[in-house]
């Protein structure tokens, strides 16, 4: 199974402050804005998402279909398909992608200790 990128959403108080830390170790800002209240920062191929007040906890994000720069991926696994083979092992879903559909979606599920996994496909 393969999940595509992977960057964590940090849920942060000072988007301003966060930017300025994140800077100094070196990211630098992929897309967002500071207006829309979000930012993706990039240093290599480390992604690191800035989001003030759009939810509470850090969230391990993983885009199929997208490589670290947001490129499309030719071939990958569909979101739908990630999602049953992790329900076919037992794992609880939450906000489910319905599996009729095609084209962009996404779903969630939380780790052992409470860390919140998202996969969102954006193609």
């Amino acid at each position: 199974m393969e999940l595509g990128a992977f960057s964590v959403s940090l849920s942060v108080k000072d988007i301003e402050a966060s930017k300025e830390f994140y800077e100094h170790l070196g990211f630098t800002i992929f897309a967002g804005g500071i207006e829309k209240k979000y930012l993706i920062m990039k240093n290599g191929n480390a992604l690191i998402g800035l989001f003030q007040g759009m939810f509470e906890n850090n969230i391990l994000t993983f885009n199929p279909g997208w490589d670290e720069n947001a490129n499309n991926i030719e071939k990958f696994d569909d979101v739908r398909e990630i999602q049953r083979q992790l329900k076919s092992k037992g794992l609880k879903i939450d906000n489910e992608a319905d599996e009729q559909a095609s084209g962009p979606a996404s779903f969630m599920l939380a780790d052992p200790d409470g860390n919140v996994i998202y996969v969102d496909q954006h193609r």
